[in-house]
């Protein structure tokens, strides 16, 4: 199982120290990939309830983009990957997605993953003049043209609502025909997305008999889009909410002590999870104290 990080793109150490600290000490430690994540604004009032029930964390209210600092991790590392879980796709113009993305592979020498999702707060689709419904068919025509920007000779595109003129774009990314793109999703739709047109599933942590049980969904459906489910690739996220005792098992992963959540990254290891990436950005760790924690993690669970 590969391992990864978040870096802190969001939150109070969230700047130009951490992220240089954190991206080269992760590639120092042996880190297989880095990560950021996706938030625009966090409403005072929100009109969504945060995922999983309770508030959204306070660490949310100063949120770097998470493209250019992905663009700033590439320039202190050489080897590591770099991935987004996910990026909001749908907040811009999927022209300018396609440039944006395919630039960045560039100059990252081919190193990036894509990971997209659709997001769950309504204000910020409001705040960027995005429709909230009909969100689904938005991002099947962003893949399209996405996909039509990166391997098609002359590109053009007409759908519902984009349309792109016959126009040569000489921009490639070094990944041919492209980077790989994973979806977020939890909905049956959703699923039967990631199992028809993405290289694979960006779930957050949860029970793993859970985990695993949806992840045969999107292998039957990708089997029975004619596509090969070995093919098609898991990234876990595993979001820190660290406790001092130990918890339930059926508490486990939403929180947990430190021995907890190492215990749990090997059980995925086992269980079949491809790739698994730490975030610490919700808990209280000062920025020393949290790349210990990650030097810690990676040893623990490759012990195991």
């Amino acid at each position: 199982m590969r391992i990864g990080l978040a870096l802190p793109n969001y939150g109070r150490d969230a700047g130009l120290r951490a992220m240089v600290e954190v991206s080269r000490s992760a590639e120092d430690m042996g880190y297989d990939s880095l990560w950021t994540g996706d938030r625009l604004l966090a409403p005072l009032a929100p009109q969504d309830a945060y995922p999983g029930g309770g508030v959204m964390p306070s660490a949310y209210r100063l949120h770097m983009d998470p493209l250019v600092s992905l663009a700033f991790a590439t320039a202190h590392t050489n080897r590591v990957r770099i991935g987004t879980s996910t990026l909001n796709a749908l907040w811009q113009p999927p022209l300018v997605l396609a440039r944006q993305l395919t630039t960045l592979d560039v100059l990252s020498g081919g190193r990036l993953d894509i990971g997209i999702g659709l997001g769950w707060l309504r204000d910020e689709y409001q705040s960027v003049n995005v429709p909230w419904k009909g969100r689904g068919a938005r991002l099947e025509e962003t893949l399209d043209l996405l996909e039509t920007y990166w391997t098609a000779e002359v590109m053009a595109h007409e759908g519902n609502l984009f349309e792109v003129p016959p126009a040569t774009v000489d921009l490639r990314p070094v990944q041919r025909p492209r980077p790989p793109v994973l979806l977020a999703a939890f909905s049956s739709e959703g699923l039967r997305r990631v199992a028809r047109r993405a290289d694979g599933w960006l779930p957050v942590a949860m029970p793993l008999d859970v985990l695993m049980n949806l992840w045969g969904i999107v292998e039957r459906e990708a089997r029975d889009a004619g596509r090969d489910p070995a093919a098609l690739r898991m990234a876990l996220r595993v979001n820190l909410q660290l406790t001092d005792e130990p918890v339930t098992q059926e508490e486990v992963p939403f929180r947990g002590t430190f021995q907890q959540y190492v215990d749990y990254a090997r059980a995925a290891a086992e269980a079949g999870v491809h790739e698994l990436f730490l975030d610490p950005g919700q808990t209280h760790l000062s920025l020393a104290e949290r790349i210990d924690l990650a030097g810690r993690f990676l040893e623990g669970v490759r012990r195991g």
